[in-house]
């Protein structure tokens, strides 16, 4: 599992309180602030995709926008919202998978050369695991005490890494008491990953 994600923001923070159910409803009742909270929510999990199938970060965005723009057309349609971590990667890895086919093409046309037609790699799948798992652990992030998700991300999101003086310094506690907090907080996300099924 990557440990290289961004840092839990506030506002997926905020995403926690409310289930994706919750949103999904505010989103169908044009609440903008759910819709933000929601794409605010699965926006790592979406533009990771494409930057996994060796998409330029530029490129990434416009796939990601028009992710998005489905999503708006396809919200109402969706039975389960507990589906829709499942439903973005697949529709996002579709995504990719024409662009790929597309750029292809355009290539082939330009040069005349005989360009094989664009696959999806096979490490694709491994991938779509490994992105499943870093959106699994930025959801067991949001669950943990602001503290906890303070030290995690100091502790290790951090470059370079950061010495517990400082940490300790920085949360206002003794640095003998880190570690201990460190070891009950990843306690803590085990068990917030293994709730959310993690294995």
């Amino acid at each position: 599992m990557s440990v290289k994600e961004p840092p839990v923001r506030q506002a997926v923070v905020n995403a926690k309180a409310k289930t994706d159910r919750d949103l999904v409803d505010g989103c169908l009742k044009h609440r903008e602030d759910d819709w933000n909270l929601l794409i605010d929510k699965y926006k790592n999990l979406v533009f990771s995709i494409p930057i996994r199938y060796g998409f330029s970060r530029e490129e990434a965005a416009d796939i990601f926008q028009s992710v998005c723009l489905d999503l708006i057309q396809e919200l109402p349609k969706l039975r389960d919202p507990q589906a829709l971590p499942k439903w973005l990667m697949q529709v996002t890895a579709h995504k990719c998978f024409h662009s790929k086919r597309q750029l292809s093409r355009m290539v082939s046309r330009g040069d005349d050369l005989e360009v094989p037609e664009a696959s999806i790699p096979p490490e694709a799948d491994l991938k779509i695991r490994e992105i499943e798992e870093e959106q699994m652990l930025r959801d067991a992030l949001t669950g943990l005490p602001p503290r906890c998700r303070e030290l995690i991300h100091m502790l290790f999101y951090v470059e370079p890494k950061r010495p517990y003086q400082e940490v300790a310094a920085s949360l206002g506690l003794a640095t003998g008491s880190i570690g201990l907090l460190r070891q009950k907080c990843l306690d803590h996300l085990k068990k917030q990953l293994h709730m959310l099924g993690f294995t």
